[in-house]
């Protein structure tokens, strides 16, 4: 097991969200923090629109896997950030967890129309996604240089 602080990314199906802002603090944060996205009832599958949002924007995350956040029980999680409101009223403490934070998004795997239409939806909340992790990031790498 990785020695590295643990950031786990949780939402309710582990499809769209957690999985746009694992990729997003990953490529962030670099090899300093094992970045993990999980959720309360897994959906199996990570969103095909998901994977696509994000190839847009350089980062792939093709081989993300769908995981529940039992998973990582047994971890020694530091930061725990939920980005949406069931995972946030769902979510366990974790043993050594000393940071949480709650980011709500939209869930673009409910949206409608047509593909081009429900894309859109996705590029908006990767986008907030972004704005927002970006922000931590940059954050939490000022606060490894003080």
């Amino acid at each position: 097991m990785s020695s590295l602080p643990i950031i786990l990314v949780l939402c309710t199906g582990n499809s769209c969200r957690s999985h746009l802002a694992e990729g997003i603090l990953r490529n962030a944060l670099g090899d300093r923090f094992r970045i993990e996205s999980a959720g309360s009832k897994p959906a199996g599958y990570v969103h095909p629109l998901a994977i696509r949002a994000m190839e847009e924007i350089n980062i792939d995350i093709s081989s993300h896997r769908s995981k529940h956040l039992d998973e990582f029980l047994s971890d020694t999680v530091e930061t725990v950030i939920t980005v949406c409101g069931h995972a946030d009223q769902a979510c366990p403490m974790f043993p050594g967890q000393m940071n949480r934070h709650h980011f709500p998004f939209d869930d673009p795997a409910h949206a409608t129309g047509t593909e081009d239409e429900q894309m859109a939806v996705f590029r908006r909340v990767r986008d907030e996604i972004r704005t927002v992790f970006e922000a931590y990031a940059a954050g939490r790498l000022d606060s490894l240089r003080a």
